[in-house]
Order: structure tokens, then C-alpha cells, then sequence
């Protein structure tokens, strides 16, 4: 599958760039962004790989990441993201 049709892959793109445009201290906005992107690069490697199990351990990692950055857009209370995020979530990861 390339990544153009990959759907999670697409969203975590855009939670990406929504969590690059936030405004938040400097030490926050260096770990979302380490966050963010993790999420985006393990779905990319992990749809390179060969097998479903090497898959699921970066789709694993991926998850682990997002769920890293909605905690801090929880602690930043970031409402508008909260609830893109926690919807997003929910309907494209296990």
C-alpha cells in the first residue's frame, strides 16, 4: 500500500502539523513534536515491512507516540485537539 492511500498515515500527518502550529514553552513543544513525528514515521516504516508482526511492532510504537502527544495537548488543554484527537484515535488505532 503506498502511503498516498494509507489513511492512518494521512491523519497522523496532519496531527503533525496541527501540533507544530501550537503555541506552547519551548521544552512542551520540543517533546510533541518528537511525539508527532514518531507517530507518522513508525506508520511509514512499519507499512514497509514485510511481515504483520514486524508491522504491528512499529504500529505499536506509532500508538504509544499518539498517545504520548494527547497527553500533552491534555495538559496544555487544548480542547479544539482533545477532541479531534480522541475521535481520530479511536476509529484509526487499536
Amino acid at each position: 500500500m503506498s502511503l498516498e492511500k494509507f489513511r492512518t498515515y494521512q491523519l497522523a500527518k496532519e496531527f503533525y502539523f496541527d501540533c507544530a502550529k501550537l503555541g506552547v514553552k519551548a521544552p512542551i513543544k520540543d517533546q510533541l513534536s518528537r511525539a508527532s513525528l514518531s507517530v507518522v514515521l513508525n506508520l511509514a516504516e512499519g507499512s514497509g515491512k514485510p511481515t504483520k508482526r514486524d508491522q504491528r511492532k512499529f504500529y505499536a510504537i506509532s500508538l504509544g507516540s499518539f498517545r504520548e502527544g494527547q497527553a500533552i495537548l491534555d495538559l496544555t488543554n487544548k480542547k479544539n485537539l482533545i477532541q479531534k484527537y480522541d475521535k481520530q484515535g479511536a476509529n484509526h488505532f487499536p
